[in-house]
């Protein structure tokens, strides 16, 4: 049997498989949901080992429940060092509120506000301990809400402040810090693209809205040299994606003995790798019972 023959057959046999199976949209789909899978699995893998090997020991805590990726575990240490029980946060830019750094502090007894241009999706009429400003941020509100925030809640200060708003948070954070904002923790997202020491942060613009290129944010080094300014050091850069820094106020300097610091050994890479799916669907209602205690 010739080369040409064997071929012959083989595109017989091709022709005899059902074709409406190979097309089938079932099929597809679950091929899909496999694939996804395999990737969630993978980053999951990876993340373990990245934080395993980091020099900070911080990032070894790394773990996710209501945050992006691993940042909850991370946050829950600080605090756990921190000595606090319970205290007040503050959010700038949650998203539609079942994804964000400070619902895992609401749900652990916290109280808090947030601030965002989003509907949250989810009742919060009954909440006693939270409470929502809606609003599209600006240099010129982000202070008023900040002092509008504490004054809904009875609050003298924050504890840990959050803002993640793909595009001015530096100029944010520094009017905050500029005006006596001074929690004891800060989380900021940073443009990881820039590996220390190189510098970037975009001009401050009040339209700015984030296109899903690199112009975003600040470079790890101008948020530390930033935050230097007013008294806070760098402790962590998340693992998983390496998206969000931890700024500690130096008072609590000795509680951090363990971390390095120098900036490279804190410093976190891009990994814009996110997972497809985590665990079980997000509810509503589960944010619901959290705010509405």
């Amino acid at each position: 049997m010739t080369d040409l023959d064997v071929l012959k057959n083989f595109d017989l046999r091709i022709e005899n498989i059902d074709k409406n199976i190979l097309a089938s949209a079932q099929i597809q789909q679950s091929m899909l949901r496999l694939l996804a899978q395999f990737k969630d699995l993978q980053l999951d893998f990876q993340t373990k080992q990245l934080q395993a090997a980091h020099k900070n020991p911080l990032n070894s805590f790394g773990k996710k429940c209501f945050s992006q990726t691993d940042e909850d575990g991370i946050t829950l240490e600080i605090v756990r060092r921190l000595g606090l029980s319970s205290g007040v946060y503050a959010e700038f830019g949650v998203g539609n509120g079942l994804e964000n750094n400070t619902l895992i502090l609401a749900a652990c007894g916290w109280k808090g506000f947030w601030v965002g241009g989003e509907d949250l999706v989810f009742d919060y009429s009954k909440a006693t301990k939270f409470h929502n400003i809606q609003s599209w941020i600006t240099i010129d509100n982000v202070l008023v809400h900040a002092h509008s925030g504490m004054k809904a809640l009875g609050a003298s200060e924050i504890d840990i402040l959050s803002l993640d708003l793909d595009g001015n948070d530096i100029y944010f954070l520094e009017k905050l810090l500029a005006n006596d904002i001074h929690p004891k923790l800060f989380i900021a997202e940073y443009n990881g693209k820039f590996i220390p020491p190189a510098k970037f942060q975009i001009a401050y613009d009040p339209e700015h809205l984030w296109s899903g290129d690199d112009y975003f944010g600040a470079a790890l080094t101008n948020l530390v040299e930033m935050f230097d300014k007013y008294g806070y050091r760098l402790i962590c850069c998340n693992s998983h994606n390496g998206a969000n820094a931890f700024f500690i106020n130096r008072e609590y300097d000795k509680l951090f003995t363990d971390v390095p610091t120098d900036i490279s050994d804190i410093y976190v890479a891009p990994r814009y790798h996110l997972y497809n799916s985590y665990g079980h669907k997000k509810s509503p209602r589960v944010v619901e019972s959290i705010l509405n205690k």
